[in-house]
Protein backbone atom coordinates (compact mmCIF):
# COMPACT_ATOMS: atom_id res chain seq x y z
CA UNK A 1 0.00 0.00 0.00
CA UNK A 2 1.38 3.50 -0.90
CA UNK A 3 1.82 5.81 2.50
CA UNK A 4 0.20 8.40 0.78
CA UNK A 5 -2.61 6.96 0.42
CA UNK A 6 -3.03 5.23 3.99
CA UNK A 7 -5.08 8.25 5.86
CA UNK A 8 -7.68 8.85 2.97
CA UNK A 9 -8.37 4.70 3.41
CA UNK A 10 -8.19 4.74 7.29
CA UNK A 11 -10.92 7.77 7.53
CA UNK A 12 -13.01 7.08 4.28
CA UNK A 13 -13.56 2.57 4.09
CA UNK A 14 -12.26 1.32 7.49
CA UNK A 15 -11.86 -2.60 6.90
CA UNK A 16 -10.97 -1.64 3.00
CA UNK A 17 -9.03 -5.17 2.91
CA UNK A 18 -12.44 -6.95 4.33
CA UNK A 19 -13.75 -7.51 0.78
CA UNK A 20 -17.55 -7.91 1.19
CA UNK A 21 -17.92 -5.70 4.43
CA UNK A 22 -20.31 -3.61 2.24
CA UNK A 23 -22.19 -2.21 5.04
CA UNK A 24 -19.66 -0.15 6.56
CA UNK A 25 -21.40 2.66 8.19
CA UNK A 26 -20.90 5.99 8.52
CA UNK A 27 -17.35 6.89 9.42
CA UNK A 28 -17.00 10.58 10.94
CA UNK A 29 -13.85 13.08 9.81
CA UNK A 30 -11.60 12.99 12.27
CA UNK A 31 -11.47 16.39 12.51
CA UNK A 32 -14.91 16.21 14.21
CA UNK A 33 -15.56 13.67 16.67
CA UNK A 34 -18.98 11.83 16.52
CA UNK A 35 -20.35 12.34 19.96
CA UNK A 36 -23.82 10.50 21.09
CA UNK A 37 -26.69 12.93 21.40
CA UNK A 38 -27.65 11.06 24.99
CA UNK A 39 -24.05 11.43 26.35
CA UNK A 40 -23.52 15.04 27.63
CA UNK A 41 -25.62 17.75 27.98
CA UNK A 42 -27.49 20.10 25.60
CA UNK A 43 -26.76 23.84 25.00
CA UNK A 44 -29.63 25.50 25.11
CA UNK A 45 -29.77 26.96 21.26
CA UNK A 46 -31.19 23.19 19.82
CA UNK A 47 -34.11 21.93 18.72
CA UNK A 48 -36.11 20.21 22.38
CA UNK A 49 -36.06 17.12 21.00
CA UNK A 50 -32.85 16.73 19.77
CA UNK A 51 -29.43 17.29 21.25
CA UNK A 52 -26.38 19.84 20.99
CA UNK A 53 -23.69 18.61 23.44
CA UNK A 54 -21.81 21.58 24.70
CA UNK A 55 -18.46 20.17 23.40
CA UNK A 56 -19.90 20.21 19.79
CA UNK A 57 -22.25 23.05 19.99
CA UNK A 58 -22.13 23.66 16.00
CA UNK A 59 -23.43 19.49 16.03
CA UNK A 60 -27.54 18.62 16.61
CA UNK A 61 -27.89 14.97 17.17
CA UNK A 62 -32.12 13.83 16.57
CA UNK A 63 -31.38 9.73 15.88
CA UNK A 64 -33.51 7.28 16.89
CA UNK A 65 -36.73 9.96 18.03
CA UNK A 66 -39.31 8.66 15.52
CA UNK A 67 -39.29 12.13 14.10
CA UNK A 68 -41.57 12.40 10.81
CA UNK A 69 -40.48 15.69 9.82
CA UNK A 70 -37.31 17.50 9.83
CA UNK A 71 -37.03 19.78 13.31
CA UNK A 72 -36.63 23.90 13.63
CA UNK A 73 -32.73 23.86 12.92
CA UNK A 74 -31.63 26.53 14.70
CA UNK A 75 -28.47 29.13 13.06
CA UNK A 76 -25.20 28.08 14.10
CA UNK A 77 -25.36 24.60 13.27
CA UNK A 78 -23.33 23.22 11.06
CA UNK A 79 -23.54 19.27 11.57
CA UNK A 80 -26.90 17.50 11.52
CA UNK A 81 -27.90 14.19 12.31
CA UNK A 82 -31.33 12.81 11.79
CA UNK A 83 -30.35 8.81 11.16
CA UNK A 84 -32.90 6.33 12.19
CA UNK A 85 -36.26 8.33 11.71
CA UNK A 86 -39.24 8.10 10.32
CA UNK A 87 -38.64 11.47 7.71
CA UNK A 88 -40.11 10.76 4.25
CA UNK A 89 -39.67 14.68 2.75
CA UNK A 90 -38.04 17.73 3.70
CA UNK A 91 -40.09 21.31 2.60
CA UNK A 92 -38.09 23.73 0.83
CA UNK A 93 -38.10 26.26 4.18
CA UNK A 94 -36.34 23.43 6.39
CA UNK A 95 -32.82 24.50 6.35
CA UNK A 96 -33.70 28.68 5.94
CA UNK A 97 -31.40 29.12 9.14
CA UNK A 98 -28.80 27.15 8.02
CA UNK A 99 -27.82 27.86 4.61
CA UNK A 100 -24.07 27.34 5.92
CA UNK A 101 -24.63 24.11 7.16
CA UNK A 102 -21.94 21.36 6.39
CA UNK A 103 -23.38 17.62 7.10
CA UNK A 104 -26.48 16.48 6.29
CA UNK A 105 -26.95 13.18 7.54
CA UNK A 106 -30.37 11.50 6.67
CA UNK A 107 -29.62 7.81 6.72
CA UNK A 108 -32.64 4.87 7.60
CA UNK A 109 -35.51 6.98 7.22
CA UNK A 110 -38.05 6.71 4.19
CA UNK A 111 -37.43 9.92 2.16
CA UNK A 112 -38.58 9.98 -1.59
CA UNK A 113 -37.77 12.32 -4.18
CA UNK A 114 -41.12 13.23 -5.25
CA UNK A 115 -41.45 15.24 -1.29
CA UNK A 116 -37.78 16.75 -1.14
CA UNK A 117 -39.47 20.27 -2.00
CA UNK A 118 -37.86 22.40 -4.61
CA UNK A 119 -34.10 23.56 -3.87
CA UNK A 120 -34.03 22.50 -0.62
CA UNK A 121 -30.65 20.79 -0.31
CA UNK A 122 -29.40 23.41 -3.20
CA UNK A 123 -29.68 25.95 -0.92
CA UNK A 124 -26.85 24.56 1.40
CA UNK A 125 -24.04 26.72 -0.11
CA UNK A 126 -21.59 24.79 2.08
CA UNK A 127 -22.61 21.69 2.50
CA UNK A 128 -19.81 19.38 2.31
CA UNK A 129 -21.11 15.81 3.74
CA UNK A 130 -25.35 14.20 2.56
CA UNK A 131 -25.92 10.95 3.66
CA UNK A 132 -29.21 9.54 2.58
CA UNK A 133 -28.66 5.58 2.51
CA UNK A 134 -30.90 3.34 3.12
CA UNK A 135 -34.06 5.80 1.92
CA UNK A 136 -36.19 5.28 -0.72
CA UNK A 137 -34.75 7.75 -2.97
CA UNK A 138 -35.21 6.20 -6.82
CA UNK A 139 -33.18 9.57 -8.42
CA UNK A 140 -29.58 10.59 -7.35
CA UNK A 141 -30.63 13.88 -5.93
CA UNK A 142 -29.48 17.50 -6.42
CA UNK A 143 -28.07 20.07 -7.78
CA UNK A 144 -25.42 20.34 -5.13
CA UNK A 145 -23.19 22.72 -3.83
CA UNK A 146 -19.62 22.54 -5.28
CA UNK A 147 -18.10 22.43 -2.06
CA UNK A 148 -19.56 18.90 -1.93
CA UNK A 149 -16.92 16.47 -0.79
CA UNK A 150 -19.15 13.32 0.39
CA UNK A 151 -22.14 11.62 -1.47
CA UNK A 152 -23.73 8.73 0.03
CA UNK A 153 -27.07 7.34 -1.59
CA UNK A 154 -26.66 3.56 -1.18
CA UNK A 155 -29.24 1.25 -0.05
CA UNK A 156 -31.81 3.23 -2.25
CA UNK A 157 -34.25 2.00 -5.27
CA UNK A 158 -31.95 4.37 -7.71
CA UNK A 159 -32.47 4.03 -10.98
CA UNK A 160 -30.71 6.93 -12.74
CA UNK A 161 -28.21 9.40 -12.10
CA UNK A 162 -28.19 12.57 -14.29
CA UNK A 163 -25.27 14.48 -15.46
CA UNK A 164 -27.02 17.71 -14.64
CA UNK A 165 -27.45 16.44 -11.00
CA UNK A 166 -23.67 15.77 -10.75
CA UNK A 167 -22.76 19.16 -12.50
CA UNK A 168 -20.38 21.89 -10.56
CA UNK A 169 -19.46 19.05 -8.48
CA UNK A 170 -15.59 19.62 -9.02
CA UNK A 171 -14.75 18.67 -5.17
CA UNK A 172 -16.88 15.52 -4.59
CA UNK A 173 -14.33 12.44 -3.61
CA UNK A 174 -16.73 9.63 -2.46
CA UNK A 175 -19.85 8.70 -3.65
CA UNK A 176 -21.55 5.85 -2.49
CA UNK A 177 -24.17 4.15 -4.88
CA UNK A 178 -24.00 0.79 -4.08
CA UNK A 179 -27.23 -1.34 -3.39
CA UNK A 180 -29.20 0.04 -6.07
CA UNK A 181 -31.36 -0.48 -9.31
CA UNK A 182 -28.71 1.12 -11.40
CA UNK A 183 -27.91 -0.26 -14.98
CA UNK A 184 -25.12 1.02 -17.80
CA UNK A 185 -27.21 3.14 -19.64
CA UNK A 186 -28.37 4.99 -16.48
CA UNK A 187 -25.40 5.71 -15.63
CA UNK A 188 -23.14 6.33 -18.68
CA UNK A 189 -21.42 10.09 -18.88
CA UNK A 190 -23.00 11.15 -15.74
CA UNK A 191 -19.82 10.66 -13.33
CA UNK A 192 -17.24 11.58 -15.89
CA UNK A 193 -17.40 15.62 -14.58
CA UNK A 194 -16.41 14.47 -11.61
CA UNK A 195 -13.08 15.49 -11.58
CA UNK A 196 -11.56 14.84 -7.96
CA UNK A 197 -13.73 11.91 -7.76
CA UNK A 198 -11.44 9.37 -5.54
CA UNK A 199 -13.96 5.99 -3.97
CA UNK A 200 -16.61 4.99 -6.50
CA UNK A 201 -18.88 2.53 -5.11
CA UNK A 202 -21.14 0.66 -7.82
CA UNK A 203 -21.61 -2.89 -6.16
CA UNK A 204 -24.62 -5.09 -6.07
CA UNK A 205 -26.78 -3.23 -8.76
CA UNK A 206 -27.70 -3.97 -12.53
CA UNK A 207 -24.62 -3.73 -14.71
CA UNK A 208 -24.10 -6.21 -17.15
CA UNK A 209 -21.79 -3.90 -19.26
CA UNK A 210 -19.33 -0.80 -17.33
CA UNK A 211 -20.59 2.59 -18.08
CA UNK A 212 -18.41 4.98 -20.04
CA UNK A 213 -16.95 7.88 -18.87
CA UNK A 214 -15.60 7.35 -15.36
CA UNK A 215 -13.75 10.23 -13.41
CA UNK A 216 -10.03 10.13 -14.43
CA UNK A 217 -8.88 10.98 -10.75
CA UNK A 218 -10.16 6.89 -9.70
CA UNK A 219 -8.11 5.29 -6.74
CA UNK A 220 -10.92 3.10 -5.75
CA UNK A 221 -13.37 1.39 -7.82
CA UNK A 222 -16.16 -1.10 -7.24
CA UNK A 223 -18.29 -3.33 -8.98
CA UNK A 224 -19.12 -5.95 -7.39
CA UNK A 225 -22.21 -8.23 -7.53
CA UNK A 226 -23.06 -7.25 -10.68
CA UNK A 227 -23.72 -9.06 -14.04
CA UNK A 228 -20.72 -7.79 -16.05
CA UNK A 229 -19.79 -10.77 -18.98
CA UNK A 230 -16.63 -8.55 -20.32
CA UNK A 231 -14.77 -5.29 -20.24
CA UNK A 232 -14.04 -3.32 -23.09
CA UNK A 233 -9.97 -3.07 -24.13
CA UNK A 234 -8.15 -0.67 -22.72
CA UNK A 235 -11.10 0.53 -20.45
CA UNK A 236 -8.98 1.34 -17.76
CA UNK A 237 -6.06 3.19 -19.52
CA UNK A 238 -7.55 6.57 -18.57
CA UNK A 239 -7.45 6.19 -14.59
CA UNK A 240 -3.58 6.98 -14.18
CA UNK A 241 -4.11 6.81 -10.71
CA UNK A 242 -6.61 3.37 -9.88
CA UNK A 243 -5.22 1.22 -7.09
CA UNK A 244 -8.35 -0.95 -5.55
CA UNK A 245 -10.33 -2.34 -8.47
CA UNK A 246 -13.18 -5.07 -7.59
CA UNK A 247 -15.09 -6.95 -9.92
CA UNK A 248 -16.02 -9.90 -7.99
CA UNK A 249 -19.51 -11.90 -8.01
CA UNK A 250 -19.87 -10.94 -11.40
CA UNK A 251 -20.17 -13.40 -15.00
CA UNK A 252 -17.04 -12.59 -16.38
CA UNK A 253 -15.41 -15.29 -18.62
CA UNK A 254 -12.09 -15.46 -20.27
CA UNK A 255 -13.39 -14.26 -23.26
CA UNK A 256 -14.50 -11.18 -22.11
CA UNK A 257 -11.20 -9.80 -20.84
CA UNK A 258 -9.16 -8.19 -23.17
CA UNK A 259 -5.03 -9.90 -22.61
CA UNK A 260 -3.90 -7.14 -20.79
CA UNK A 261 -6.62 -5.06 -19.72
CA UNK A 262 -5.74 -5.51 -16.10
CA UNK A 263 -2.33 -4.93 -16.57
CA UNK A 264 -2.29 -1.56 -14.62
CA UNK A 265 0.68 0.14 -13.10
CA UNK A 266 -0.85 1.80 -10.72
CA UNK A 267 -2.85 -0.83 -9.00
CA UNK A 268 -2.44 -2.35 -5.74
CA UNK A 269 -5.37 -4.52 -5.23
CA UNK A 270 -8.00 -6.94 -7.87
CA UNK A 271 -10.62 -8.43 -6.85
CA UNK A 272 -12.13 -10.97 -10.02
CA UNK A 273 -13.35 -13.80 -7.31
CA UNK A 274 -16.61 -15.23 -7.57
CA UNK A 275 -16.51 -15.30 -11.58
CA UNK A 276 -16.12 -17.72 -14.62
CA UNK A 277 -12.44 -17.46 -15.00
CA UNK A 278 -10.74 -20.75 -16.69
CA UNK A 279 -7.11 -18.74 -16.54
CA UNK A 280 -5.01 -16.01 -14.73
CA UNK A 281 -5.86 -12.61 -16.54
CA UNK A 282 -2.26 -10.93 -17.29
CA UNK A 283 -1.46 -8.46 -14.28
CA UNK A 284 0.80 -5.71 -13.66
CA UNK A 285 4.03 -6.53 -11.56
CA UNK A 286 3.36 -4.21 -9.25
CA UNK A 287 0.06 -5.56 -8.01
CA UNK A 288 0.21 -6.43 -4.06
CA UNK A 289 -3.45 -8.62 -3.45
CA UNK A 290 -4.84 -10.83 -6.11
CA UNK A 291 -8.41 -12.33 -5.10
CA UNK A 292 -9.63 -14.93 -7.71
CA UNK A 293 -10.94 -17.44 -5.12
CA UNK A 294 -14.06 -19.37 -6.73
CA UNK A 295 -13.81 -19.49 -10.18
CA UNK A 296 -13.15 -22.46 -12.46
CA UNK A 297 -9.53 -22.07 -12.88
CA UNK A 298 -6.79 -24.79 -13.99
CA UNK A 299 -3.53 -23.71 -14.90
CA UNK A 300 -0.86 -21.44 -12.88
CA UNK A 301 0.98 -20.19 -16.04
CA UNK A 302 3.89 -17.55 -14.58
CA UNK A 303 3.14 -15.59 -17.42
CA UNK A 304 0.66 -13.67 -15.51
CA UNK A 305 2.62 -12.74 -13.21
CA UNK A 306 6.02 -12.14 -14.26
CA UNK A 307 7.41 -11.62 -18.10
CA UNK A 308 10.82 -12.03 -17.44
CA UNK A 309 12.28 -13.20 -13.67
CA UNK A 310 15.51 -11.30 -12.58
CA UNK A 311 17.11 -9.56 -9.84
CA UNK A 312 15.06 -6.65 -9.95
CA UNK A 313 12.03 -7.86 -12.20
CA UNK A 314 9.88 -10.44 -10.26
CA UNK A 315 5.86 -9.99 -8.97
CA UNK A 316 5.28 -7.48 -6.07
CA UNK A 317 2.08 -9.97 -5.00
CA UNK A 318 1.70 -10.68 -1.36
CA UNK A 319 -1.80 -12.37 -1.14
CA UNK A 320 -2.49 -14.70 -4.25
CA UNK A 321 -6.43 -16.40 -3.18
CA UNK A 322 -7.08 -19.38 -5.40
CA UNK A 323 -8.87 -21.50 -3.22
CA UNK A 324 -12.00 -22.67 -4.72
CA UNK A 325 -10.70 -23.77 -7.87
CA UNK A 326 -9.76 -26.65 -9.86
CA UNK A 327 -6.05 -26.26 -8.59
CA UNK A 328 -3.59 -28.37 -6.56
CA UNK A 329 -0.19 -28.06 -4.69
CA UNK A 330 1.14 -30.28 -7.90
CA UNK A 331 -0.34 -27.71 -10.49
CA UNK A 332 2.07 -25.27 -9.57
CA UNK A 333 5.59 -24.48 -11.56
CA UNK A 334 8.70 -24.80 -9.36
CA UNK A 335 10.01 -22.27 -10.49
CA UNK A 336 6.68 -19.89 -9.20
CA UNK A 337 9.07 -18.13 -6.02
CA UNK A 338 11.23 -16.74 -8.27
CA UNK A 339 8.54 -15.09 -9.51
CA UNK A 340 6.39 -14.46 -7.00
CA UNK A 341 9.13 -13.63 -3.97
CA UNK A 342 7.93 -11.91 -1.67
CA UNK A 343 4.29 -13.47 -1.26
CA UNK A 344 3.57 -14.14 2.32
CA UNK A 345 0.15 -16.33 1.57
CA UNK A 346 -0.74 -18.44 -1.83
CA UNK A 347 -4.08 -19.91 -0.55
CA UNK A 348 -5.54 -23.22 -2.34
CA UNK A 349 -7.96 -24.36 -0.25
Amino acid sequence: MHLSSLPFLLVLISGIFCQYDYDMGYFPDPDYPYVHSMMVPSTAVCAPECNCPETYPSAMYCDDLKLKSIPIVPAGIKYLYLRNNMIEGIEENAFDNVTDLQWLILDHNHLENSKIKGKVLSKLKSLKKLHINYNNLTEAVGPLANTMDDLQLSHNKITKVSANVLEGMVNLTVFYLQNNQLKTDSVSGALKGLKSLLYLDLSFNQFTKLPKGLPPALLMLYFNNNQITNIPDEYFQSLKALQYLHLSHNRLTDGGIPGNVFNISSLVELDLSFNMLKSIPTVNENLENFYLQVNQINKFPLSSFCKVVGPLTYSRVKYLRLDGNNLTQADLPQEMYNCLRVAADISLQ
